[in-house]
């Protein structure tokens, strides 16, 4: 019987007369990684700020480990979603001890992440003079600074370099194996398919497929085929 992280029930979000998000239910089982895709204005991001309790569901139940999600549930998930959260005239580790500092985490931590992401050499240099992958970098490890259950990354390889997404993608098939489950959000067939264990596919504020991903599937021909029998219904 399979366990999940996260599930929605019939969730829908509606800014005055328009539904961004509407009735979906989906389900991510622990320790995998899901992949959300859908193009560019599909809801993916809103979808993603209710479980992460930036904006609040209209209507519709979110559960977090069998329980109604409450914002206590926050201290278990870490997020990057849009544009990392960073004080730009600060250093990346600077940034670090901020937000360790407040939520109570020690140094060992903030090593540790920093490392991760390979920002231990950044020494001096403030996040205003980064390049969009280095803050990419830094959002991530802010997310993953309170060891969370549950990691959400919103398009996590905007910016980066070939060799970043090959690190990045590397460090997401550890995270399942460490107890850490992932939703990564992307309009990126092929990064996606390369590190995802489910797939979800969102169009217009609705889920329209969710499945376990087999290696050999044709990700783009499955994604192309039900987007477009949805244009045309």
């Amino acid at each position: 019987m399979n366990e999940y992280i996260i599930k929605t029930n019939n969730i829908s979000k509606k800014f005055k007369k328009t539904y961004a998000i509407k009735e979906l239910s989906m389900s991510v089982r622990k320790n995998s990684v899901y992949g959300l895709l859908g193009p560019n204005g599909a809801g993916k991001s809103t979808l993603l700020k209710m479980i992460t309790g930036i904006i609040r569901p209209t209507s519709g139940q979110i559960l977090f480990n069998n329980h109604s999600w409450t914002r206590k549930d926050l201290i278990n998930i870490g997020s990057l979603i849009e544009s990392p959260p960073l004080y730009e005239n600060l250093t990346a580790y600077e940034n670090i001890k901020v937000r360790g500092t407040l939520m109570g985490i020690s140094e060992d931590k903030w090593i540790d992440v920093l490392q991760k992401m390979d920002l231990m050499n950044t020494k001096n240099k403030k996040t205003a003079e980064f390049s969009l992958g280095m803050k990419q970098r830094l959002g991530i490890a802010l997310a993953l600074l309170n060891n969370p259950q549950l990691l959400i990354l919103d398009e996590p390889t905007n910016g980066l370099d070939p060799f970043g997404i090959e690190e990045l993608r590397s460090m997401i098939k550890t995270f399942a194996d460490s107890g850490i489950s992932v939703i990564i959000s992307s309009h990126i067939l092929s990064e996606v398919q390369q590190v995802v264990d489910d797939i979800g596919i969102i169009y217009n504020g609705s889920l329209l497929y969710q499945d376990k991903i087999d290696a050999n599937e044709n990700l783009e021909q499955l994604f192309m085929d039900i987007v477009r029998k949805e244009r045309v219904s």
